[in-house]
């Protein structure tokens, strides 16, 4: 036989959901103050009831002493149970609803009593006060049990005192009042309690909704884990509230933004200073990825709006979240630049080779020399204008793959371009999208052309990019920025209309604008205006970005970001 199930203990203790938490102390609470209330009220009423008996029995007191008919009879006649002086008082009594009106003399001896067989005998308690001239009001103990009671003295024509007047109150009575006031007063503490019970359900449930019924354990969890997880993830995060003052902000958002925990709960305006990040996270600007610079630092900002009206944004460093992508990208370039070079390498070697066989040395000598000065000049002319490493590159590049495609790629002489970019990434990707469109617009023309103006307004790029071509229509100047809309057909491999829609998409996110237009001449001409994408006066470039001459951009030939399939 299996053992017998060992019996379950009941085990009390405090609710585990913070509804039966909240509700129970709620209700623990009201009953309190309810039972509070209640023995507060009940200890100064026994006191009130017993002033009350008191002052009654003192005022019977004194409309019996002053009497003067009865001052003459306790004066003039023998204490008996029939006397004159006991038939006014039992009536007294009677009409009065005293318990007892003992009249005495000055000896304290009864002239009246409820029980006729004391009368003639010496009172049972003092009368010492009264008979002294005061007035007596007291709870005490005597031949009748205990009440409440009041003494005052009796006087002649002539306001001698001949003796006093004791009348007694029932103190059962006075304890019966108490009583019966204490079921109605637990009946207005029972309904105040009901109505307390029930607006904490009320709020307890309420609290079970805000919650999601969820434990203080289970909240407490929660709290530690959103700490933890805001101040160990290496994106910043800033919360604001629905009057844009900061109420939230990881050490990660205080490395980028460069400001400490000092500014929480100052509006973002004050704790930020004016400028585009504050615009970024106030939601002035709206969309996703939004890129804006705070100090030397490029940052990728996200805003989502919360149910309370106010909102959190997430920061990220782009330069160390994409140091990998850059690095791919570079040897992307240089793959797309080599495989240009390939094919007119070829063609060179197979001249010089037919030169030599024929035995023509000196044409092969002025041939190689040809060669090599056209591509120093190329590159050359390239530097001697655009001092960035990674945009030269990217030109020199693109500018053997327009020879080799029979298109001529100028450098406007209006362009002069410092090596002062904050992020040249965005730029070279603009740039290479902008060129090889132009490259496909021109190829296979007569006089194909392409003509790159790059040009500095302070802290401002603008960059223009010329053709040849047929041009675009107008009321096609604004499709062409639309995602996958293109004129061309797709090839087999992947689709068109990405390059333009990314151009444009880069430029609004830094705040600027992406435009097209006829070009004088014909053709098509698009203008790019980046704002904020110079570094500040003063500051120094980046680490190993000096200003480049032909062998420096040699060594920054790997700084080729665009490729075909970006272009499409």
């Amino acid at each position: 036989m299996s053992p017998t199930p060992p019996a379950r203990r009941l085990r009390l203790g405090m609710p585990k959901r913070m509804f039966s938490q909240v509700l129970l102390m709620q209700v623990a609470i009201a009953a309190g103050v309810a039972v509070l209330a209640t023995g507060l009220f009940l200890a100064p009423l026994s006191d009130q009831l017993d002033d009350q008996a008191m002052r009654r029995a003192l005022a019977i007191a004194q409309t019996t002493a002053v009497q003067p008919q009865l001052a003459e009879e306790l004066t003039s006649t023998r204490p008996t149970a029939d006397g004159p002086v006991q038939t006014e008082a039992e009536r007294i009594r009677k009409a009065s609803g005293a318990e007892y009106v003992v009249v005495m003399n000055t000896e304290g001896v009864r002239w009246s009593h409820t029980d006729p067989e004391r009368i003639g005998d010496i009172v049972s308690t003092d009368p010492g006060q009264a008979l002294a001239g005061h007035e007596v009001m007291e709870i005490d103990s005597g031949t009748l049990g205990r009440s409440a009671r009041g003494k005052v003295p009796m006087r002649d024509a002539d306001g001698d005192i001949v003796g006093a007047v004791s009348v007694g109150i029932e103190y059962d009575s006075v304890r019966a009042r108490l009583l019966n006031a204490i079921p109605g007063l637990f009946a207005y503490a029972g309904g105040a309690m009901a109505v307390g019970a029930l607006a904490a359900y009320l709020i307890s449930r309420r609290v079970q909704r805000q919650t999601r019924d969820l434990a203080f354990s289970d909240i407490a969890a929660l709290l530690a884990e959103r700490e933890a997880m805001l101040h160990g993830i290496r994106e910043g995060v800033v919360a604001l509230d629905r009057g844009g003052r900061i109420r939230l902000l990881n050490d990660e958002a205080q490395r980028l933004l460069g400001i400490g925990n000092e500014v929480v709960g100052q509006p973002l305006d004050e704790a930020l200073g004016e400028g585009r990040t504050t615009d970024v996270l106030a939601g002035r600007f709206t969309g996703t990825d939004l890129l804006t610079v705070r100090g030397q630092r490029v940052l990728v900002a996200n805003r989502m709006p919360t149910d309370d009206g106010g909102a959190v944004a997430t920061l990220r460093d782009r330069t160390e979240l994409e140091q990998l992508g850059r690095e791919l990208d570079s040897t992307r370039g240089l793959i797309d630049a080599l495989r240009a070079q390939d094919h007119e390498h070829a063609n060179r070697m197979h001249t010089l080779l037919g030169l030599l066989e024929l035995e023509m040395y000196e044409d092969a000598v002025e041939f190689v020399g040809e060669v090599v000065g056209d591509h120093r000049a190329t590159a050359e002319q390239v530097t001697e204008k655009i001092h960035d490493p990674l945009l030269a590159a990217l030109l020199v590049g693109k500018a053997t793959v327009a020879a080799e495609r029979g298109v001529a790629l100028w450098i406007s002489d209006r362009t002069l371009f410092p090596d002062e970019l904050i992020d040249p990434r965005g730029l070279v990707t603009i740039l290479g999208n902008l060129v090889d469109n132009a490259l496909d617009a021109v190829a296979g023309k007569q006089h194909a052309r392409v003509e790159v103006e790059l040009r500095a307004e302070g802290r401002t790029a603008v960059l223009r990019v010329r053709d040849t071509g047929p041009g675009i229509p107008a009321e096609q100047r604004e499709l062409i920025f639309t995602d996958g809309w293109s004129t061309k057909k797709p090839p087999a491999h992947g689709k068109r209309g990405i390059g333009l829609s990314l151009v444009r998409r880069l430029a609004e996110r830094q705040g600027g604008s992406a435009q097209v237009a006829e070009a004088d001449g014909g053709g098509a001409e698009f203008t790019i205006v980046l704002p904020e994408t110079l570094a500040e006066p003063g500051l120094a470039p980046e680490p190993g970005r000096a200003a480049v001459g032909y062998e420096a951009w040699e060594a920054a030939v790997a700084g080729t970001t665009t490729t075909k399939e970006e272009s499409r």
